[in-house]
């Protein structure tokens, strides 16, 4: 066969060249004459190193295709139990002496949680690092706001807060350690990247049928699993998590691999809770160690799940926490430091939908444990998530950290690059860590949680039926396609990453860029067009959002008539549920909340306000491997871009500015208010508050933001990690 070379992508003549054998010569000379790192590749702008004149690699495997899909059950994540575990990972036993030994903290020499100077993390009372490297600071390591309203750290003195004090926290601990996870258990053909058998590496042995199984990854996980544990909180009701580093425990001997955090270090986020800086997880605040914390430190971040400003209209509903170390972040969340953390409204959404009014009776079904910890039945939450594994023939690393070494030996493991610094993607999806799941539900109403804790992937979610069903579509990006899938089912959307809407929305289809959270209440009973629902039929979740590189998707303009179908999850339609379905979708859920002097927040009302600009953009290669900047900088920890007074809104505009990039932009501690988009190309859908920007191409939206409760440092930043990662973020600080 003749193949045109002149029409292959850039992306499919690195993988060519790579698999030709010649392109892995070390010290290769381009073309050009000029020396490119480790492959003879062609120069593109931006990419070359400004110190070496080389140039990062930016290839990517063709993973083994899945042959049996829709056969491994959905995981549905429980709520974690509090308590303190051991290093094995064991409960502690409670006895019933205190506070802290009721709840299992009662092992010897273990620092208890609390309020007192030096016991925020294991580094004790100390001056802090303002940021990397910057001037010291009194009171780290210590509670700027506890839940009887007292604390040591804090900027400028304390304030009087409405609404304190709160009960004792529910205690949780959380070991960061090494595990192990693994997509699928199904048969796998190696293939090539034309979607062709290939033969794998030599060291890769198939079993006595033939069959090929890809081997376990390892992972950095949140107590062993992936997606890690789910607590399950309640507003009114605190929640104190102790995350403690075990990265340095690796009983099995497990191959690290070469991505994540070279030292080991973590910085855990809750995204995007109304928290405290020093509880936040970001390197603007935490400065000591390079921005995190390494083996065998401790750090206890105090969840007061205490809505901004003590207003009932600014409670959430679905936050996740996820890694944020410093130029890793990318690197440990793809490696498995996500974690789920619904929060719930014991007013307007208690999880249970036999509470009586004012509850709005959305679907789900609340069992109380005994430790204070609960579990909602038809509550699911669906962390999308994508990835590729390894092949064995193409290079990993690239001049900043290597010479794009082979490993055979990783085959069918998770890969994983620093570079592309666009954005990373894979061709594998993945829904609660298992790549095509099967879920079996009952003919009633569900409620679904949607979450991207994918790198860079962007998504939109729609349902649909098929006659022939899934078609393998080896070597693509998916691996399997519904080409006759027809929608079958309406989303009604309920809420966002800011809480519930004014007004549920029927909706085709849903985008969901990465960190986005929507929620929905899905019908079992009946199709769109009104006909019932039977046993035994079939429903594919599918994603119809082509997004190839981590550039931008091929938006489909919330049109209903989509090309690209890969079918992410199989739903097959049981019978009636054991209780009766009473949950319902009310017209009304929950108001918005009112801007400055009590009025509604429009671009009108909030003119007066202080305004700020921040604008995205890329520039070549710097020693400290910057390509992505706010506002003409990287990301500087010492110091703020912007540093709005306590209590004091302001209206903030961010622009892309310019390229055809996307940024998933998010603001840390306060959700936002949309004012105006401008030069979008991109339908969004800005009908509650949020936390991240969803920016087009060229576009600038324009909201309002407000800075209560707490004093300190926070940043904002690309959602998409590997900008984010080549420093495009920002530190803000609120003064008092």
């Amino acid at each position: 066969m003749n193949f045109d070379f002149t029409k292959l992508s850039r992306r499919e003549l690195y993988q060519l060249s790579l698999m030709s054998g010649s392109a892995a010569l070390i010290g290769a000379k381009a073309a050009r004459g000029q020396t490119v790192g480790c492959a003879s590749l062609p120069p593109m702008p931006y990419d070359i190193d400004t110190l070496t004149g080389a140039l990062p690699l930016e290839v990517f495997p063709t993973s083994p295709f899945i042959l049996h899909p829709f056969t491994d059950p959905l995981t549905i994540p429980q709520a974690m139990r509090p308590g303190y575990r051991q290093p094995d990972g064991t409960l502690a036993t409670p006895s019933s002496t205190d506070w802290y030994a009721r709840q299992g903290w009662n092992a010897n020499g273990v620092c208890y949680p609390g309020p007192d100077a030096g016991h925020q993390d294991a580094m004790g009372a100390r001056p802090r690092t303002a940021g990397l490297n910057g001037p010291k600071v009194p009171d780290a390591g210590s509670h700027q706001l506890w839940t009887d309203g007292s604390g040591v750290s804090g900027t400028g003195g304390r304030i009087n807060v409405p609404g304190f004090p709160l009960p004792n926290p529910i205690l949780y601990h959380i070991r960061v350690g090494v595990s192990q996870h693994s997509i699928t258990t199904s048969a796998v053909q190696p293939i090539g990247k034309n979607g062709r058998p290939t033969t794998p590496p030599p060291s890769v042995r198939a079993n006595a049928s033939g069959q090929y199984f890809l081997p376990s990854s390892t992972a950095y996980t949140f107590n062993g699993t992936f997606p890690g544990p789910m607590v399950n909180a309640e507003y009114g009701k605190p929640v104190l998590v102790r995350f403690e580093n075990d990265l340095d425990l690796n009983p099995l001997n497990l191959d690290r691999q070469d991505f994540g955090a070279p030292d080991w270090a973590f910085l855990t986020h809750l995204h995007n809770g109304h928290t405290a800086p020093e509880c936040d997880g970001q390197p603007h605040h935490m400065g000591d160690n390079r921005g995190g914390y390494q083996p065998g430190q401790w750090v206890d971040n105090l969840y007061l799940n205490y809505p901004a400003g003590n207003d009932p209209n600014e409670k959430q509903s679905f936050f996740w926490f996820h890694d944020h170390r410093m130029h890793h972040t990318g690197a440990n969340v793809y490696k498995g430091m996500v974690g789920l953390f619904p929060i719930y409204d014991p007013i307007l959404d208690p999880g249970d939908e036999t509470a009586p009014s004012p509850a709005l009776g959305l679907p789900g079904r609340k069992t109380i444990n005994p430790d204070g910890s609960f579990d909602v039945k038809y509550d699911i939450p669906l962390a999308l998530y994508d990835c590729c594994m390894d092949d064995g023939i193409t290079q990993h690393q690239d001049y900043h950290n290597g010479c794009g070494e082979l490993h055979p030996e990783w085959w069918g493991k998770k890969y994983f690059r620093h570079f592309p610094n666009h954005g990373f993607v894979g061709d594998i999806f993945t829904v609660n860590g298992t790549a095509y799941p099967r879920l079996d539900v009952f003919q009633r109403k569900y409620r679904f949680r949607y979450l991207s804790c994918s790198v860079s992937r962007q998504y939109e979610v729609t349902f649909m039926r098929s006659v022939s069903g899934p078609k393998a579509a080896p070597g693509t990006m998916g691996q399997w396609s519904l080409p006759d899938g027809q929608q079958c089912l309406k989303m009604t959307q309920i809420a966002c990453e800011g809480g519930l809407l004014t007004n549920p929305i029927v909706r085709d289809s849903c985008q969901i860029w990465p960190a986005k959270r929507r929620e929905f209440v899905m019908d079992f009973t009946k199709y769109m067009d009104g006909s019932p629902t039977k046993p035994g039929d079939v429903i594919y979740m599918v994603n119809v959002l082509q997004m190839d590189t981590g550039r931008l998707g091929a938006y489909n303009n919330q049109g209903t008539k989509f090309n690209y179908k890969v079918p992410l999850m199989k739903i097959v339609i049981g019978g009636a549920p054991p209780e009766t379905d009473v949950s319902k979708v009310p017209s009304q859920l929950r108001p918005m909340p009112m801007g400055p002097g009590g009025q509604p927040v429009t671009l009108a009302n909030t003119n007066a306000l202080p305004h700020r600009k921040f604008t995205l953009a890329r520039i070549g290669v710097t020693a400290s491997e910057t390509q992505w900047v706010i506002n003409g900088l990287e990301f500087i920890a010492t110091a703020p871009m912007a540093m709005p007074k306590r209590g004091n809104p302001e209206v903030w505009t961010v622009a892309n500015g310019g390229g055809a990039w996307t940024h998933p932009m998010h603001m840390h501690m306060e959700e936002h208010h949309t004012l105006q988009r401008v030069g979008g190309i991109n339908p969004h859908m800005d009908d509650g508050k949020e936390d991240v920007v969803a920016l087009d191409p060229s576009e600038a939206v324009t909201f309002y933001r407000n800075f209560r409760t707490f004093a300190g440092n926070y940043v904002a930043h690309c959602h998409n990690l590997a900008h984010e990662d080549h420093n495009m973020m920002f530190g803000w600080s609120i003064v008092p």
